[in-house]
């Protein structure tokens, strides 16, 4: 999830394998959540922004990590967007933060044996 989104568009089998949900759940979420809108071309291939993709991090972050109900959720984001991402932000580098000492702690661990 720390990968950095330097495309323009991603398409939903990006999207899934970034963010390692189903596209069947990625597809329920669109008709779910009025901010999750992909452009489409003219076959229909959905195609996702960068803000699309950090939209999904979050509606997966109320979902799947905190445990909301999709109705929950969708509240969530309706009262207050700005503050759930800046929760969901800090969490993330937290966990960034405690991944990398993890991996430090582990190297050191090693070398010393």
């Amino acid at each position: 999830m720390d990968k950095e989104l330097d495309k323009k568009y991603y398409r939903i089998s990006e999207v899934c394998a970034l963010l390692d949900l189903p596209a069947s759940t990625l597809r329920f979420w669109e008709s779910q959540f009025d901010l999750l809108k992909p452009k489409r071309t003219t076959k229909g291939t959905r195609l996702y922004t960068p803000t699309d993709v950090e939209n999904v991090r979050i509606i997966k972050y109320l979902i799947k990590d905190k445990g909301l109900k999709i109705e929950a959720a969708q509240e969530q984001l309706r009262k207050n967007k700005e503050n759930v991402s800046r929760r969901y932000q800090a969490i993330h580098r937290l966990e960034t933060i405690k991944n990398q000492l993890t991996e430090l702690l582990q190297s050191l661990t090693s070398r010393k044996n």
